[in-house]
């Protein structure tokens, strides 16, 4: 992992909430800008609880569920939400500033995980010829009867992303409401 790798791993989150807050100061919402951001978010959402009920991380290379499509269905939800926040938020530089952060911060994140997949799991650089990085493919990869697990999802609290979108979609309401006093 590069040096630049693993500060950005350590970074991303606390840059996150320091995101969330700058959102919120710069966000201009409208009654129609949340429901569509809201809209587009909720599927970002989804994918994340479905791959969160796949994967095992550190124990085995996951490639049913999601992973069947693409190597980082995390990532992608995470793309897909802050997606529906700019478009929540009508904000061209939350927009920008979510897209600075997708190729400064997750970019080279996804890469040192790659790198560590290669080295732990012989069969994933045979997985990373057919499945895409980042963007799905149509069909999937492999036949896999992996069933989604409940009990993986809550293990990697990915309520969080339901709690923080909820959460930062109710703040967009209350300034909204703020403002139309």
């Amino acid at each position: 992992m590069t040096d630049w790798a693993r500060i950005a791993r350590r970074i991303r989150v606390p840059l996150g909430f320091a995101l969330a807050a700058f959102f919120l100061w710069i966000a201009r919402p409208t009654w129609n800008s949340i429901l569509l951001g809201t809209l587009v978010a909720v599927p970002g959402i989804l994918l994340r609880a479905l791959a969160s009920g796949h994967v095992k991380k550190n124990e085995e290379l996951t490639t049913s569920g999601p992973y069947a499509y693409t190597r980082n269905p995390l990532y992608l939800g995470s793309l897909i939400m802050a997606a529906g926040f700019a478009i929540a938020s009508r904000s061209l530089w939350v927009a920008a500033i979510m897209l600075l952060m997708l190729f400064v911060i997750y970019l080279p994140v996804i890469q040192a995980e790659e790198a560590y997949l290669r080295n732990a799991f012989p069969a994933f650089e045979e997985y990373t010829r057919t499945v895409p990085r980042l963007f799905p493919r149509a069909t999937p990869y492999g036949k896999s009867a992996v069933m989604f697990s409940p009990p993986l999802y809550w293990q990697h609290r990915e309520y969080n992303a339901i709690l923080g979108t909820a959460a930062l979609m109710a703040a967009l309401v209350a300034k909204l409401m703020w403002a139309s006093r």
